[in-house]
């Protein structure tokens, strides 16, 4: 019922299924789909043509909200609960099903979706437990919502051609032919879902290519509806035979009375005559809810939309909001011209006050069969996505079988069954209060599974609906709750009690997915209780953040880098390391437990959210290797290093400044007290290095050694950053004006083989928008500098750039900038090479294992013209200095012995630049799926 897609976005072939395989941009930029040729060819011929916003989405969601409850229900709820509490009802009705909206625009806007609506969304955002057993009851939902129409449909049919019960015919059409009652009504409906059965399993495109027929016809009922309470003159309407025993036989449509306003204004609950049960607010609500369901339909369709970000939050948006003004307009406007009586005793009464009324008829029997249809198919496309999952192992294993073209025939005999057996209980508004319970547990754990994606603040959860926030998740999972108790608490309790059932059974039973687990993320933030829950197993790249060690040599030079990591880190581990040189062998004690308070303290002065790990070692780069291999527990530990970059910049003692700054801000009120009664913070760290002894002789650490804890990172599958000219960097006065943010993508060291796509550009793009997350560096603006050669397209370059990063949901100026002088002096200088002879250099591309010998050969022949000349092409871009540069930084050479030259080539690249990070990226840290 709810979640009807009439252009069924869900697959009807074999090789439409496989394309849900999971992409992810791995080294090089390409999107990699785990498929044969033949796969993909398959696919191609068969899918669909991409659809736009109105036809993929206005018109599923409008007809999965348009059905019983517009046609044949509205002047029921507004005949039993009175005008003020029907717009009180769909108040409360929209309010929860806008919250739910919010939702599913921004997780149907993070990634691509496949087949199975809100099972596909929760599973693969709350993992495999969650998204199971909401998975069953989406099903369940479906199955009913299909008997829910059907039976509208036969109430519907009888109301045109029934022969009254009793034979009397006060009230009866002369097209009455069909005979009444239980068993008549079961076996009509029982024909109407073979006729489902049929289409469901041989002609269901037959059924998409008629949709928008459907809509048409559906709106000229409405508008005819519409125009007939004008044009319609008051008269007297004969009402069902059912209730001349009971009450009156004849009800009065009086066009506009103020008398007849006034006696609908307030709630009159009677007896309802199909049930014969007693109404009330809460079964009233449950049978009008039906018809503010459908809203995940667009969603549904994100894999046939042409731009699903754009399409689902807009789509389903007007959607919601037209079908919020029919509602109201036509609750109104029944209440103004229709007396109690008619209302509370005929429901069919749209048709008998009509211009035409067979107009409504057709309305009614052609929007009930395509919901009857479209949920028969929904539940059996959910069933199949259950079974290919194999969270249920052999017992849903038979609704794997598909026919030779795709499509889940046993799956749709499954649901076909179960849909049969719901028939029996015979009545619309009795099942009414299991499908509402159903669809409303089902839209509290969407908001669910957006909320935990908001807390778990994951660097990969950037969707571009950005209209939500945490508190919309909990308001709609309350009202769905308190809504849910309200219509039964019965129910409402055994369905939160199965699904909890079914939970524990996938828990325990279920195979490992590779889905990846929000619970990874969100215990992240809880590490001391939940750190034995934390699976390395389990990890995900969606999920992935960086976790830094930052190596401080001394606390009061590094001020500035010390608080721009913290910028950097995106809730996720930070570690400041610190080596001290020395052998415990001979000393009288650990001289490390003495120094941690100075260290917890600067993390408090500086306001940081950072662990501190001291070591002692023998040398600097033994003491590095024992950081990388102990720091963290289970899956907290460090992913990238972070480095100083070795020159010899004097530094600067930039804590005292701080700490003088601080006192002052915080004690400027505090005027008459004595300036000397100020102490400083109990930081005990050494000077540091004057003048003299900051050159390189002063230095405990070689550049031999220096390139050797690089090259070390990288065979420890460690991200790399070098920061260089930190020392000076003041984030409160960087932060005051414009701030920009520059993304040098490229290996400026291999010009000739520079790309954007690869893992290391990559991982600098993830940093950059990272950086640009935090609160204090959202108004900074990224630009991305994408060098250029003459001969290569630039506008088509620039295009598949700005193509990268709208799939990856980032915000970035692309600024093209030609270095064809800068290219020109490394051609002449490897011409000179190859005529002087390599000495032995093997030239040519070789594959990324071996990237450390081919970059050995080519380094050597980057000249330092050349490099001098890129460092002035950065140097000299216009519009502004940037608050800090993000370059690609190549590993070290396979050659140890042109270690110095290597560190020589990043000393010219990067000299007189600015705060700038050298970054060198192992691991794939971006994915465009859910």
């Amino acid at each position: 019922m709810a979640e009807r897609t009439p252009l069924l976005h869900y697959r009807l072939s074999a090789s439409v299924h496989e394309s849900g395989e999971h992409r992810d941009i791995v080294a090089g930029g390409d999107e990699l789909e785990h498929r044969s040729p033949a796969t993909v060819r398959r696919s191609t011929a068969k899918q669909p043509p991409k659809l736009n916003t109105f036809f993929g989405v206005v018109i599923p969601t409008l007809l999965s909200m348009f059905s019983v409850v517009v046609f044949l229900r509205i002047g029921f709820v507004v005949g039993q609960c009175g005008l003020y509490q029907t717009i009180a009802m769909l108040l409360v009705a929209y309010f929860i099903i806008s919250m739910t909206v919010l939702s599913v625009c921004a997780i149907s806007t993070n990634g691509a979706l496949d087949a199975g609506g809100a099972y596909y969304m929760i599973s693969r955002a709350l993992g495999p437990e969650f998204g199971g057993s909401i998975g069953i009851m989406f099903f369940l939902a479906n199955v009913c919502g299909s008997a829910l129409f059907v039976l509208g449909l036969v109430e519907a049919i009888l109301a045109t051609f029934g022969v009254p019960e009793g034979g009397s015919a006060v009230s009866a059409s002369h097209y009455a032919v069909l005979p009444g009652g239980y068993w008549w009504s079961l076996l009509y409906g029982t024909v109407i879902l073979l006729l489902c059965l049929l289409v469901c399993l041989i002609g269901a495109h037959i059924y998409a290519k008629a949709t928008f027929i459907i809509f048409l016809i559906v709106m000229v009922a409405l508008g005819m509806i519409f125009i007939s309470f004008f044009a319609v003159g008051p008269h007297v309407i004969n009402l069902p035979v059912k209730n001349a025993s009971i009450g009156p036989t004849q009800a009065n449509f009086t066009g506009f009375k103020l008398d007849t306003l006034m006696g609908n204004l307030e709630a009159d609950y009677t007896v309802d005559y199909t049930t014969e049960m007693m109404m009330s607010f809460a079964t009233v609500f449950a049978v009008m809810f039906n018809g503010c369901t459908g809203i995940m339909a667009g969603s549904n369709m994100s894999g046939d939309l042409k731009n699903p970000s754009y399409s689902i939050p807009r789509g389903t948006i007007t959607a919601v909001i037209f079908t919020f003004i029919i509602y109201n307009l036509l609750s109104l406007l029944i209440s103004c011209t229709c007396d109690r009586v008619l209302l509370q005793k005929d429901y069919s009464f749209l048709r008998d006050i009509n211009v035409w009324g067979p107009l409504v008829t057709v309305g009614v029997y052609s929007s009930t069969l395509s919901a009857a249809m479209s949920n028969l198919i929904g539940a059996s496309r959910i069933l199949y996505a259950l079974a290919r999952d194999d969270l249920f192992g052999r017992a849903l294993s038979p609704a794997k079988r598909t026919s030779g073209s795709g499509n889940p025939w046993t799956s749709v005999l499954i649901s076909w069954f179960l849909v049969q057996l719901v028939l029996f209980s015979g009545k619309l508004n009795t099942i009414a209060s299991i499908v509402t319970i159903f669809f409303l547990l089902v839209y509290a754990t969407v908001d669910l599974a957006c909320l935990a994606l908001e807390w778990a603040s994951a660097p990969n959860f950037r969707p571009t609906f950005r209209y939500f926030t945490w508190h919309t998740c909990v308001l709609g999972i309350i009202g769905c709750a308190v809504m849910m108790f309200l219509i039964n608490s019965i129910y409402a309790s055994a369905s939160i009690a199965f699904m909890l059932l079914l939970l524990l059974l996938i828990h325990y039973l279920s195979p490992i997915s590779s889905w990846g687990c929000i619970s990874q993320a969100l215990i992240f933030h809880q590490v001391r209780k939940y750190l034995l829950m934390l699976d390395v197993r389990k990890d995900h790249v969606k999920f992935w953040r960086p976790q830094i060690l930052l190596m401080v040599c001394n606390p009061r030079c590094s001020v500035g880098l010390i608080t721009f990591i913290n910028d950097i880190k995106k809730s996720g581990l930070y570690v400041l390391g610190h080596i001290q040189l020395g052998d415990l062998d001979v000393l009288p004690s650990d001289p490390l437990q003495s120094q941690y308070d100075s260290w917890l303290s600067l993390v408090d002065h500086l306001n940081i959210k950072a662990f501190v790990n001291l070591t002692l070692a023998d040398s600097i780069r033994h003491g590095v290797q024992h950081l990388l291999f102990i720091s963290g527990l289970g899956g907290m530990r460090p992913n990238t290093l972070v480095l100083g970059f070795y020159d010899d910049v004097p530094p600067q003692d930039r804590l005292q400044d701080s700490a003088l700054t601080m006192i002052r801000t915080s004690d400027s009120s505090a005027q008459d007290e004595d300036p000397e009664e100020h102490d400083d913070p109990p930081f005990h760290f050494p000077p540091v290095r004057d003048g003299v002894s900051a050159g390189r002789d002063g230095k405990s650490l070689s550049p031999q050694e220096y390139v050797c804890i690089i090259a070390d990172a990288v065979k420890m599958l460690k991200n790399i950053a070098l920061a260089r000219y930190f020392g000076e960097f003041d984030r409160t006065q960087t932060l005051r004006g414009p701030v920009f943010v520059d993304v040098w993508p490229v290996n400026l060291l291999r010009p000739d083989s520079a790309a954007y796509v690869d893992t290391c550009s990559l991982f600098l793009l993830q940093l950059a928008c990272i950086l640009n997350m935090t609160r204090a560096w959202q108004k900074a603006r990224l630009r991305l500098f994408l060098c250029v050669e003459a001969g290569r397209s630039i506008k088509g370059t620039e295009r598949k750039l700005g193509l990268l990063l709208k799939d990856l949901r980032m915000k970035a100026d692309i600024r093209t900038v030609p270095w064809d002088d800068q290219v020109a002096l490394h051609w002449q200088r490897q011409t000179r090479v190859e005529e002087e002879g390599p000495d032995g250099d093997v030239g040519g591309v070789e594959e990324e294992k071996g990237y450390a010998n081919s970059f050995q050969s080519n380094t050597s022949r980057v000249s330092d013209e050349y490099l001098q000349a890129v460092n002035k092409l950065i140097l000299d871009q216009p519009l502004g200095a940037p608050a800090v540069r993000f370059l690609y930084l190549p590993r070290p050479p396979a050659d140890t012995s042109r270690y110095p030259d290597y560190l020589h080539q990043l000393d010219l690249l990067t000299r007189d630049l600015g705060p700038t990070l050298l970054i060198h990226g192992v691991t794939p840290v971006i994915t465009t799926n859910l």
